[in-house]
Order: structure tokens, then C-alpha cells, then sequence
């Protein structure tokens, strides 16, 4: 019998057949054994093996527990020094989390006469005030940085796929002039670090690029080893960006450059966070978002007799160029792909204000966050239609857990309505966040960065810092 692995364990390494996977584990063994450490529990012996009380994807010899303890890569370290507790997270509210199966036909229809009376309102405010649009403008754009990679026929269809949305984001960028030298480029929600991989091919000829790679999770696969050699740096944060105080990185404290926030499928509340992260995140501000009182509601009329409320001191739907941010960091610019609106948190939602101008509140925002999965899930096979996959794609962004079944609704709502109500709401979500920029002194847009086809979730977050009269 030949040790390939599969029919027999290869020479000196494990002898447990793992089912799953159809072949023998190729773990190391030690000297004398037939198992690896993690299937010794396999073996005819005295010696017991439990699972790891800090984490229990792992096992441990029980007689070994307390020196495992002191070494195991679950325990807890010491935080960095820019980690600082919920600095980016907003203020604990009680809301009201109810399914959308569990309203009734009446409460849904209520929702949604809320829902359009809402855009209704901000459609009016947008020409009127801020002179914008609602309508997302289509830039599906490429960049020379990936030419080569995009007409490499190695590449299958879905590496072709996210090689298209990192081109296009990088054109978007270009475009608005936040691709150049002396800057820091912040990913958040960095993965494999592949988008500022990018950057860095595109800004070879640079001078004083730095780039910091946000990710809580520990990420296999990264692509930062390939740039170990080269001018370029390339820094891990391994922190939730909840807890992410940036001006407090030494890099950014000693340096000072500016800065662009990026981000391909920052998904759900990770956005929101990323954006306070960049715009709030300092101690100052951390202490003033925990004291500052409630503030009176005004009452907007407008000429089409749609109604909203703002708070009393609080800045006018009109940019403020002179926003206090711009004491912190630095912020050159922000291009942040959307992702699983279902995933937003009321708490940390920078758009509160916003919702609170159109007359919404945490019970509306509750109920349209879980709306806008209407916009993709209707348009995905069913589950019991799919292929399952052979393997984890760390790479996939549309994520689909958390998403309510649609079928609770056959017969309420008709699968176009739905697809159609998904759209408002996440056009609500959005807009939220562009306004929350805009107060902070940016212009920010939205754009369809690529096709349907490509990804569900097509469109890019921008800003830079607007032009001061």
C-alpha cells in the first residue's frame, strides 16, 4: 500500500483518518507515536485529553492543562497600547429587537408608508438643500495596476470576480485624486490584506507609503509576506475596530500623515465603526460622546408637506466644512465597499441623526435593517438549490447568515416588493452615513463601483474633505 495520504498515513505524520476531508491528518508525530498531539485522544491509553477551557476547537492532555495554559494562543494578551475599550462604540440603547415573521400584514404595511414617506422627504431635502442626489451614480471603473492580473487566464471565475471590484475601487480612488505619495491607507476589515496589496503595485514609484491592516481575526493566507522586503510598510492591528483608538498608533501619533480609510465589504456595523474609528476616535471625544445630554427635537416642514425633526444645536442638512474632526487625524479621503446591511446596530449607527431628522427612530431602524436583506436574498437560489461548498472561502462577502426567511412573507409581499423595499431600505442605511460625512465637513457620494452580476453588493462608500469658500 502506498503512503499518499489517502490510502495510507504518509511517513511520519499522523495516523488518524480525518472523514471529512477523505485523507489521513499530516501533522507531525512525535518520536515512538502513531498520533499527533490533537488525535492522540485516538490512542489506547492511560493518559485523557480535554478539550481547552480558553478554546475548545483544540484538545490538551489533561495532566498538562496548566503548563498548556501559560503558552496556548487563546489566552488573553496584553492590549496594545491604541486599544481603549468601546471608544468607537455609540451609546447603549434599549430597542426593540422583533422578527419581521412575528409583525403582523398591518405593522409591515405601517413600516413601509414610514419607509417611503422617508425618502420621500430626503429626495426633497437633497435638491433643496444640499443640492445632491438620492440616485447612486454608475462608475464601474479599472485600474493599469491589475491589467496584467485581470487578463491572467490562471485566475478562475471567482478570483476574476474580486480581481474586477479591487480594480474598480482602485479607479474610484484615482479618480478622486486619494491614491498618491506621503499618506497612510487604513484597511479595515483587511483579510488578506489583497486590496492594499493592490495599492502598493499601483504606488510602486511612491515615496513614504505606509499602510496599516485592521483585522480582529488571527487570517491565514495573508498576503503582507510578500511585501517584507520592500520599502512599503505593511502593519497588522489585530484589535476590533471597536476598540481601535488611531491616534493613538505610533505610527500615526509620531508621523502624523494623512490618512484614507478603505475597505472592501466592510460588513454590516463594521462600517459605522470604521467611520467613527477615523472621524471620533480619540479619548477626548470617547469621554464627551458618554456625558453629552439628550437634546430637544425641532420640527422641519417642508414644501412638499413632508415633515422631519432635527435636534435643537445640532448642525443644519448642509455641510459643515469647519467640523471639529478635523482636529484629530488627518482624514484624506474614504472608499469603503458596503456590505450586509442586515448586520447594522443601531448603537453604533452613524446615521441616528439622520434617521431622527426624517422622523425615525431605533424601532423603524430595527425594522428596516432587517428589511434590507430583501434587496439580495430574493435574488439568491434557495438553499435547498445550492451546490454546498467543498471548502470555506474566507473571501466570500455577501454573507448570508442572519438573514431572515423570505418565506414567511409568500403571500404578503410579492418577491419584486420585497426586492424593491430591500433597495429603500438600504438606500436609507446609506444615506445615513452620507450625511454623518457631510457634517463632519466631507463630500461623500454613492456609486454602483460594479455590476450585479459581479457582486450583490455593488456599491462604494467616498469622501474627501470639502473645498472651503
Amino acid at each position: 500500500m502506498s503512503e499518499d495520504g489517502v490510502s495510507a498515513p504518509l511517513l511520519g505524520r499522523c495516523g488518524f483518518y480525518v472523514e471529512k476531508k477523505k485523507r489521513y491528518c499530516k501533522m507531525v508525530v512525535a518520536k515512538g507515536k502513531t498520533f499527533c498531539g490533537e488525535h492522540a485522544i485516538a490512542a489506547e491509553d492511560d493518559r485523557k485529553r480535554i478539550p481547552c477551557p480558553l478554546d475548545p476547537k483544540h484538545t490538551v492532555f489533561e495532566d498538562q492543562l496548566a503548563k498548556h495554559l501559560k503558552k496556548c494562543n487563546s489566552r488573553e494578551k496584553p492590549k496594545p497600547v491604541y486599544y481603549i475599550q468601546d471608544i468607537n462604540a455609540g451609546h447603549e440603547e434599549d430597542v426593540e429587537q422583533m422578527p419581521l415573521s412575528s409583525r403582523s400584514k398591518e405593522d409591515l404595511d405601517l413600516l413601509i408608508k414610514r419607509l417611503k414617506k422617508a425618502i420621500r422627504v430626503w429626495k426633497s431635502v437633497c435638491v433643496v438643500v444640499t443640492g445632491l442626489t438620492c440616485k447612486h451614480e454608475e462608475k464601474i471603473l479599472s485600474h493599469t495596476a491589475l491589467h496584467e492580473a485581470l487578463n491572467d487566464t490562471k485566475n478562475g471565475d471567482f478570483a476574476f470576480k474580486h480581481l474586477k471590484q479591487q480594480a474598480s475601487i482602485l479607479g474610484n480612488m484615482d479618480s478622486l485624486g486619494l491614491l498618491g505619495p506621503n499618506r497612510c491607507f487604513v484597511e479595515f476589515g483587511a483579510g488578506k490584506g489583497k486590496l492594499s496589496h493592490w495599492i502598493d503595485i499601483c504606488l510602486q514609484a511612491a515615496d513614504n507609503v505606509h499602510f496599516l491592516l485592521v483585522e480582529r481575526a488571527t487570517t491565514r493566507f495573508k498576503v503582507d509576506g510578500k511585501h517584507k522586503s520592500r520599502r512599503p510598510v505593511f502593519e497588522r492591528l489585530q484589535v476590533d475596530i471597536q476598540h481601535l483608538c488611531l491616534s493613538k498608533v505610533p505610527f500615526l501619533r509620531d508621523q502624523k500623515p494623512p490618512v484614507v480609510g478603505i475597505g472592501k465589504h466592510l460588513c454590516g456595523t463594521a462600517t459605522d465603526l470604521a467611520l467613527r474609528c477615523l472621524l471620533e476616535s480619540h479619548p477626548c471625544n470617547s469621554e464627551a460622546r458618554d456625558t453629552e445630554p439628550s437634546q430637544k427635537r425641532l420640527r422641519l416642514e417642508l414644501p412638499d408637506g413632508g415633515s422631519g425633526e432635527v435636534e435643537e444645536g445640532q448642525p443644519s442638512l448642509a455641510p459643515d466644512p469647519s467640523s471639529e474632526a478635523r482636529k484629530g487625524l488627518k482624514v484624506a479621503g474614504v472608499a469603503i465597499a458596503l456590505c450586509c446591511h442586515h448586520r447594522c446596530d443601531w448603537r453604533h449607527y452613524v446615521g441616528r441623526e439622520f434617521f431622527r431628522v426624517l422622523g425615525l427612530g431605533a424601532t423603524e431602524f430595527s425594522a428596516f435593517q432587517r428589511m434590507s436583506s430583501w434587496a439580495t436574498c430574493g435574488l439568491r437560489r434557495p438553499h435547498s438549490d445550492r451546490t454546498p461548498p467543498q471548502e470555506n472561502t474566507e473571501d466570500q462577502e455577501e454573507h448570508e447568515q442572519g438573514v431572515e426567511s423570505e418565506n414567511s412573507f409568500d403571500g404578503v409581499l410579492c418577491a419584486e416588493d420585497r426586492e424593491h423595499i430591500g433597495r429603500l431600505c438600504k438606500l436609507l442605511i446609506d444615506h445615513g452615513r452620507v450625511y454623518y460625512l457631510q457634517q463632519k465637513g466631507y463630500t461623500a457620494m454613492l456609486q454602483y463601483y460594479t455590476s450585479p452580476d459581479v457582486s450583490l453588493e455593488n456599491v462604494l462608500l467616498t469622501a474627501f474633505p470639502a473645498k472651503t469658500t
